[in-house]
């Protein structure tokens, strides 16, 4: 009791320390937050709008400061960070670069910062607004059915486009194919040379260790040595500016929105149309990054994510960065984990990266006079080029050459004609590419005769005889997954096939149970089936047809009174051997003459006379119940007509069919020898005559007749080795 009073000031100590460790661990994310927003900046701010580029710096900022307060607030993971990602400014660049081409062949003078600012509004509101949708109505996961290589496809084009745009930044002009000769400007290439090293620099030092600090570090040590170049060059400020090395200083933004509602009327509305990839593009690619980013972080985290939750958070950030002049960004997995790593559990580590981009909305922007254009361009070379080397190289180890093949083409499709012409030929690929591979997969589980894979109809040592001889006039199918134009044509093929090797086939029963759907086209497969079904006098058999597969088939006219259609499998196969037995039996149904049936199964009539006195004969109804499991087995039946069923609970109480048993058979003789209680209830299945055999009476014979005994017992071995020698085939047959 005495130690109460100290839990009030303890748990607000404790929570303080938390927080400190929380603002701690946030530097590191913080510094790269600003790193890569000042390339993101240069990277959309460019060529035409480099004059703006203090408004694209306001942009960026205001946009992490949004998106990193939402996400940390809502996000499913308290220590998240949020901000624009390297593939979601990307695609922002190049929507705005598309923007001002349609511009700028319109009306060269035409003012270009409100139509921009008020596109970029535009577009993130409504990539809000879409994630919003999916998050509340729960089809964000629907995204992950796109094929895997146009996911990649995509981000590897946005990855080369990143590359291409620390080109433009260093170079301060677009790379075409009409001005590659320009770039041959010794100047020029001194330029490039430079952010080639400072990227290959990045990659020696902070890719391979990972250190959080390394990455400033790089970049103003990278600021602080072309400095100390351009004076010992002598070279002041303004003639570095003049040279384009470094950017002009840049008038400071004013933090309130730069167009106002009448530029909505000078707006260039008949660019839109043009825009329209662009913008679906943004979309998809926050969207993307979204499920990715957090997937990733469930799998490096152990912890699960919400997706509809994450998606919702999304959007609402996306929503209020575009009212307030932002673009779009989601939750970022490397700047996440970055701050899990240093420690942060709680929310205010989130916040604390809003916090500082707010600083960065009202630093001087005259400071970017001092920042070599190489430094940001070449940390956009690099971000390029890591993701280019994540989707181009390191992704050849997980997909097939088909995948891959269509991952390159996909890449160029988007860098040559767009990301709409991308994605939609890359999803006529994927689905092309699945189509091929999925018709590679044999439509047939598994395939059998009927010599080795029967009903579960126990006969008569005739009746199996007889089956064993003619049992390959019985052949079945047992088909899987989708049928569709692939798979059901190689199905005919194999029906051909097996027609051809089988010719002695008359029966060819198709089991549907685990097939999924089926489409039109494969209809066509089947009518071309019965027809060489019917050119080889071979009757078909379908059984656990579903209702929408027979509808299918019945409209492509393959359904018709001369195929036969069951239930399932066991049935049809009991029909297909009774067809068989009733064309090769050459004898008379015996009808009630015991004496010839033991006859048959003892060698002689004294004998099967001797059993038949021992035996009583009992007349059974349909459906009465002969033994039930669990009652000693003090008796075995002989059937000399009807049918009698062996039935075992299923665990839910309901009984479950394990095996039938007609004419000429015998039940009960295992558990008859073996002195143990019943395993399985028996019932008629039809009005049948048995004749019963108690324990008794098997006594006596084998005390006064031991041959006859003898005889008995070697009857019973040999069924029930006729029945495992059975069994064994079947299972081999299931396992090919």
């Amino acid at each position: 009791m005495a130690a109460s009073p100290a839990n009030p000031v303890s748990n607000p100590s404790a929570k303080l320390r938390q927080w400190l460790t929380d603002i701690f661990a946030s530097a590191a994310p913080a510094v790269l937050t600003i790193s890569f927003g000042l390339s993101y900046s240069v990277l959309i701010f460019s060529g035409p709008l480099a004059q703006y580029f203090p408004y694209g710096i306001a942009a960026t900022f205001t946009a992490t400061a949004i998106i990193a307060t939402v996400v940390a607030l809502g996000s499913t993971f308290p220590f998240a960070v949020g901000a624009p990602e390297t593939s979601t400014a990307a695609v922002t660049g190049i929507l705005t670069a598309s923007l001002i081409d349609h511009i700028l062949v319109a009306d060269p003078s035409a003012r270009l910062l409100g139509p921009v600012l008020l596109t970029l509004s535009m577009a993130t509101i409504i990539t809000g607004v879409v994630l919003c949708s999916m998050g509340l109505t729960r089809i964000g996961r629907a995204i992950r059915y796109v094929p895997y290589p146009v996911i990649g496809g995509f981000l590897g084009a946005t990855a080369f486009l990143i590359a291409l745009g620390g080109v433009r930044v260093i170079a301060d002009r677009p790379v075409r194919l009409d001005t590659l000769m320009s770039l041959a400007d010794p100047m020029t290439i001194y330029q490039l040379l430079a952010g080639g090293a400072l990227a290959l620099a990045i990659y020696l030092i902070w890719h391979r260790s990972r250190n959080p600090l390394a990455l400033p570090a790089i970049l103003i040590s990278g600021i602080i040595v072309a400095h100390i170049v351009f004076a010992l060059s002598g070279l002041t400020l303004e003639q570095v500016q003049a040279l384009g090395w470094t950017f002009r200083s840049p008038p400071r933004a004013t933090l309130t929105t730069p167009w106002h509602l009448s530029d909505i009327q000078n707006f260039p509305w008949e660019a839109l149309p043009g825009l329209v990839g662009n913008l679906i593009a943004v979309i998809f690619v926050t969207a993307i990054s979204t499920l990715f980013n957090t997937t990733g972080l469930e799998v490096a985290t152990g912890r699960e994510a919400n997706l509809e939750r994450e998606l919702t958070v999304a959007g609402t950030a996306n929503i209020l960065s575009g009212l307030f002049g932002g673009y779009a960004g989601c939750i970022s997995l490397s700047r996440s984990l970055l701050n899990a790593s240093g420690g942060a559990t709680t929310r205010v580590s989130g916040l604390t990266v809003a916090a500082i981009a707010v600083v960065m909305l009202i630093a001087d922007p005259a400071l970017l006079g001092y920042m070599p254009k190489f430094i940001l361009g070449g940390l956009l070379i690099y971000l390029g080029s890591d993701q280019l080397n994540r989707w181009i190289i390191e992704s050849r180890r997980r997909l097939s050459t088909t995948e891959y093949l269509s991952l390159l083409a996909i890449i160029f499709i988007i860098v040559t004609w767009g990301f709409i012409a991308g994605v939609l030929i890359g999803i006529v690929i994927g689905c092309a590419t699945f189509a091929l591979s999925a018709s590679r997969i044999s439509a047939i589980k598994f395939e059998f005769s009927g010599a080795e894979y029967r009903s579960s109809l126990d006969r008569s040592r005739h009746d199996l005889a007889l089956l064993t001889t003619h049992g390959r006039e019985i052949h079945g199918l047992n088909l899987q997954s989708y049928l569709f134009f692939g798979s059901a044509n190689r199905l005919y093929q194999h029906v051909r096939a097996l027609l051809t090797r089988h010719p002695e086939c008359k029966y060819l029963v198709f089991d549907f149970k685990l097939v999924t759907g089926i489409d039109s086209s494969a209809t066509y497969s089947f009518a071309q089936i019965k027809r060489s079904a019917n050119e080889n006098g071979v009757k078909l058999v379908l059984v656990n047809l579903p209702r929408a597969t027979e509808k299918m088939l019945r409209s492509g006219e393959f359904l018709t009174s001369d195929v036969l259609v069951m239930p399932e499998l066991d049935h049809a196969l009991e029909w297909c051997e009774n067809e068989i037995i009733a064309r090769y039996s050459a004898r008379e149904r015996d009808g009630d003459d015991l004496l010839s049936w033991f006859t048959t199964i003892l060698g002689n009539e004294q004998d099967a006379a001797e059993l038949a006195r021992h035996c009583e004969r009992v007349d059974i109804r349909a459906f009465d119940i002969i033994a039930r499991a669990g009652e000693p087995a003090d008796s075995m039946l002989f059937i000399l007509d009807g049918r009698v069923g062996v039935t075992v609970d299923a665990g839910d109480g309901r009984p479950t069919r394990v095996r039938s048993l007609g004419n000429r058979t015998t039940v009960g003789e295992m558990g008859l020898v073996a002195r143990q209680p019943r395993s399985a209830t028996i019932q008629a299945e039809t009005d049948s005559i048995l004749y019963v055999l108690r324990a008794d009476a098997l006594n006596a014979i084998t005390a006064t007749n031991p041959q006859l005994g003898q005889k008995l017992l070697t009857y019973f071995m040999s069924v029930m080795a006729e029945r495992l020698a059975f069994a064994s085939r079947m299972i081999g047959a299931l396992r090919r």
